[in-house]
């Protein structure tokens, strides 16, 4: 049984009741629920599990560079959603499963400014993408009961760049940081909430608009384990986010980080999430994470992005 913690609590009123009818008077005091063990046994991750979940991040990596490639879009002519129903097309030719619909948004040089909330609440909307925009997607796939959960960033190239502008590669080294912010403050022990506030005071002393909403990933998209944030709680989530951090489990470091363009004159905001594991010492991402953006077009289609 459990209040807060979906996963470990199952145990129906009724099967209660007949379990404590069966127990001898003596054991009756000494029924305590079995949430921490529940939720322990949900989280940890083998050795094995590990071994596999790096091969699954890695497909996951790759069919998301397919998409945002010119073999997918192009300029003028494709939409968000074509590129959103590519992708569940091409998870159901690999004989893949997803937990959630994918999204693509865009950002770009004009007036609107970017409702990042609207990613969580409600599908972006549908928008015809243009040269010279800023390309992001939520991505998720399910293969042999492991889930993953990915956020990357692509750049259409004007006519005559062969490379994304310094100002928009400026906003994803900030994103960046916030991510070494963020994983450095992990230690055993620590709650969520503690991990939160640490790693949001120490990046907006570094000049670094964050908001930080990550979640523990495995047998669920957002499993069992401690919340460390969520887009409408940066002060800090109750209940689940007081559980601590333990060794061998793993999370989807989800964030973003806020950046005023003056090319743009508006802020742009890079929002990462790589699937990465913590062993009790450090996190480590489970495939690598972005650190440049995928390009569109670009010669190689499978242009490695990712720091391992």
């Amino acid at each position: 049984m459990s209040e807060h913690f979906g996963q470990a609590d199952g145990l129906t009123h009724y099967e209660y009741e007949a379990f404590y009818k069966a127990l001898p008077k003596k054991y009756k005091a000494k029924i305590v629920s079995a949430e921490n063990l529940a939720i322990g046994w949900l989280e940890t991750r083998t050795q094995s599990e590990m071994e596999i979940y790096q091969q699954i991040v890695k497909i996951a990596h790759e069919i998301i560079a397919e998409g945002f490639s010119d073999k997918v879009i192009q300029a003028g002519v494709t939409s968000t959603e074509d590129v959103v129903w590519w992708y569940r097309e091409r998870i159901k030719e690999l004989k893949l499963d997803t937990w959630f619909h994918p999204s693509v948004s865009v950002q770009r040089s004009d007036a609107e400014n970017f409702d990042h909330l609207r990613t969580f609440d409600k599908h972006p909307k549908k928008t015809i993408i243009q040269k010279g925009d800023l390309l992001h997607i939520d991505f998720g796939i399910t293969c042999l009961r492991l889930n993953t959960d990915t956020q990357q960033h692509a750049y259409m190239l004007l006519a005559g760049e062969t490379d994304a502008p310094d100002y928009l590669k400026v906003a994803l080294k900030n994103a960046n940081r916030l991510q070494d912010i963020f994983t450095n403050n992990f230690k055993v022990g620590k709650t969520g909430n503690e991990v939160l506030a640490e790693s949001r005071a120490q990046a907006i002393k570094e000049g670094i608009k964050p908001t930080i909403y990550t979640h523990p990933i495995g047998y669920y998209g957002h499993a069992a384990g401690t919340t460390l944030g969520m887009w409408d709680s940066q002060g800090g989530v109750p209940f689940t986010g007081d559980y601590p951090l333990h060794a061998n489990t793993a999370y989807s470091i989800e964030l973003n980080a806020a950046t005023f363009i003056t090319e743009w004159n508006k802020e742009v905001r890079i929002m990462l999430e790589e699937d990465a594991f913590f062993d009790g010492e450090a996190v480590r991402y489970i495939n690598g994470r972005q650190k440049s953006f995928l390009l569109i077009p670009r010669n190689n289609a499978m242009t490695d992005i990712l720091e391992k």
